[in-house]
């Protein structure tokens, strides 16, 4: 590609590189100008402009950009992506539903890593899609690049980006109470209601309200005639250690414990473990609030159907530091901080 400043005259054909008033109006940067372009240019008493001209080895930016986009989303609806039209060298990467983005790092990067003019911007793996959430964006810097560039960074591009649907449709969440029982009709929602919320942008349904006292045996009863795919437990009082209650209730209702803590904060406090074949979930007190937290990530990653064990869950910790919490008992910053 050519670039530079070239006579007024001289100019049909070319990309017009910045945007300039015209007699009439402006024309805008990118325009491939016609003879009417330089005569509305040159009323308005412009002599030189700058102009890109492509080589027969270049490919334009829109076209080059739409055909990386195809190479990165080779079977759209597979992969659960939408490519937008292309437009100043730039192609979204739109999600089609809900679900869980999922990135090959290593494609993505040896595509960055081709020409500095061809880029691939994108959310973080495992970034929680909703339906038409941008995902990614396909940007070619110039206005022109090498069609063999294109080709390179193309090759193996294919599934870099995909989003993983949810497999599970519906859940079952019980809380408990502390104390004297309190009829289930006067137990605040706030949790259930943040819950809900997460669950349905995931399209998953939410079985009745479930309440028994915070008793290992009432508890375990519970878990075993949940009938959701997935058990949600939010006790009353935190779980403090992986033989407080809600840990012991789900493994006297036969089930197995994979984890207990994680090293995210909001959310420490999560266990998960499976309970006849269902993914069993212990809610941080955290997840009372629809504000980001680390029962999220898990939380998400069970729907999707993602694995998760004791090792993914470590690995959470490095970005696991999501926010401050003011009203938490002891808050990260001292008062003087």
């Amino acid at each position: 590609m050519r670039f530079g400043p070239v006579p007024l005259k001289d100019a049909e054909g070319a990309i017009l590189a910045h945007s300039l008033q015209g007699a009439s109006g402006k024309v805008a940067k990118g325009t491939v100008l016609t003879a009417d372009d330089l005569k509305d240019l040159a009323a308005a008493g412009h002599e030189t402009l700058t102009v890109a001209r492509l080589d027969p080895a270049d490919m334009h930016e829109d076209a080059a950009a739409e055909t990386l986009a195809k190479a990165l989303v080779p079977d759209p609806s597979a992969q659960g992506i939408r490519i937008s039209g292309a437009g100043t060298g730039r192609v979204n990467l739109y999600a089609t539903g809900a679900g869980l983005v999922r990135l090959d790092r290593g494609k993505l990067e040896a595509v960055n890593a081709v020409d500095p003019m061809i880029t691939v911007a994108t959310v973080p793996d495992y970034h929680r899609a909703d339906a038409g959430g941008m995902l990614a964006t396909i940007k070619i810097i110039s206005y022109g690049v090498r069609a063999d560039a294109i080709r390179r960074a193309s090759s193996g591009a294919g599934d870099a980006i995909r989003v993983l649907p949810p497999v599970l449709s519906s859940a079952t969440l019980i809380e408990t109470t502390v104390g004297e029982d309190t009829p289930p009709d006067n137990l605040p929602d706030k949790g259930r209601a943040a819950m809900a919320g997460r669950l349905h942008r995931m399209g998953l349904s939410l079985s009745p309200r479930v309440v028994v006292p915070h008793q290992e045996d009432a508890l375990a009863e519970a878990i075993t005639r949940a009938p959701g795919q997935l058990v949600l437990i939010l006790t009353g009082s935190a779980t403090s250690d992986i033989h407080d209650v809600a840990p012991e209730a789900l493994r006297l209702a036969g089930g197995t414990m994979t984890r207990f803590g994680m090293p995210v904060d909001p959310g420490n406090l999560l266990f998960l473990g499976t309970c006849r074949d269902k993914p069993v979930i212990g809610l941080p007190g955290c997840a009372r609030s629809p504000a980001l937290n680390g029962a999220d990530w898990v939380l998400e990653r069970v729907i999707c159907g993602l694995p998760v064990s004791s090792a993914d869950i470590a690995a959470m910790g490095v970005g696991g530091l999501l926010k401050e919490i003011p009203t938490r008992p002891m808050p990260r910053r001292d008062a003087e901080g």
